[in-house]
């Protein structure tokens, strides 16, 4: 089957179209940056019939996680759920009506992110916060999930026992897997958390923000602007978001930026060695993971005390993933038919 799989991040959208039978076989894919929901997009995409559509969805809330058909009931769920991920969950909703507009006859499929980090160990996954607050679920959910289950597909039967995969992109997370299966993350309750990125401060003294609340009279709104639109390496160069232009840049405030960066990826690389008790491998992906070599023998550097652990490159096949989940879901006529003849979320 044919499956369009639509992943929206927080500084681009990837589209590709995948032939799915006994392999997902690439037929084309590309990247629109800050691409929103416009026609550019779809004029991309071009005239592809596609059999089924995958999207990526950063946060499906408290009891979304598994693969799940996009109905108006699910449409709901995800709308509640925008408030665990702002900065991607109405971007996500907007995507998922202009793809229905435009491919109303098939069915559309969300995948979400935080389905690989679903089963965390309560050590991890348990945030210190009172009973009646974590009883709402709020607690640390994970994510980059399809990112790290297409590390694990490209591996195959060499997964080692003790995996970190550090995702570096605009968003940057550490996952410790254990056997093939996640045991502890960098992210927490959203994807603000956890290492410095693009525009996201990551962890940060909750102080900070009390401060800023009480002497600054800032509100959520300018909070939230502030922790995931205005800080990271934006804010410290006070020039970019791209380590390619802060490279480029070599002033002292690109420079102290990408030493932040880098050490704070280090600084959760080591805290993970700490959960599996070392690393037989660290895979590095994303944008920066892959393609940044100085950014990573900086992060390396940060690791020698830990002696030798085997480092390698790995793309992230996130729109793979969803083609796999889709054709999954949808393989059978009769998931297909009843799909087809489901309302659109437009009416």
């Amino acid at each position: 089957m044919r499956v369009l799989a639509l992943n929206g991040g927080s500084s681009s959208v990837k589209f590709g179209v995948y032939d799915v039978g006994e392999a997902v076989v690439e037929v084309s894919a590309g990247e629109v940056e800050h691409a929103g929901i416009d026609a550019d997009l779809f004029d991309r995409i071009g005239d592809v019939h596609p059999d089924a559509i995958g999207h990526r969805i950063v946060h499906g809330g408290i009891d979304l996680f598994a693969p799940v058909l996009i109905d108006p009931a699910i449409l709901v769920r995800l709308e509640h759920a925008s408030a665990f991920a702002p900065l991607h969950g109405p971007a996500a909703l907007a995507m998922i009506a202009a793809a229905q507009a435009r491919y109303p006859d098939v069915p559309h499929v969300a995948c979400f992110d935080t389905g690989f980090h679903a089963d965390m160990p309560d050590v991890a996954a348990v945030l210190p916060l009172p009973a009646s607050m974590r009883a709402e679920g709020i607690h640390r959910y994970g994510f980059h999930g399809l990112s790290c289950e297409s590390i694990l597909a490209q591996l195959g039967d060499a997964v080692p026992d003790r995996l970190i995969i550090a995702h570096l992109g605009n968003g940057a997370s550490v996952t410790a897997v254990r056997g093939g299966r996640s045991v502890d993350t960098s992210m927490g309750l959203t994807p603000s958390g956890g290492v410095v990125m693009g525009t996201r401060t990551g962890d940060i003294d909750p102080g900070v923000l009390l401060y800023l609340l009480r002497e600054r009279g800032m509100d959520a709104v300018a909070l939230e602007a502030l922790i995931d639109r205005q800080s990271g390496l934006l804010g410290l160069s006070g020039r970019s978001a791209d380590l390619r232009a802060l490279h480029a840049a070599g002033d002292a405030a690109a420079d102290l930026a990408i030493r932040i960066f880098c050490r704070s990826v280090a600084k959760a690389i080591a805290g993970m060695l700490a959960t599996l008790g070392g690393a037989d491998l660290i895979v590095f992906t994303g944008g920066i993971g892959e393609h940044d070599a100085v950014v990573r023998a900086a992060i390396c550097a940060d690791l020698s005390f830990a002696g030798p652990i085997v480092s390698r490159t790995m793309p992230s096949q996130e729109g793979q993933q969803i083609a796999q989940h889709v054709a999954a879901l949808t393989s059978g006529a009769d998931a297909l038919q009843a799909a087809s003849h489901r309302p659109s979320a437009c009416g």
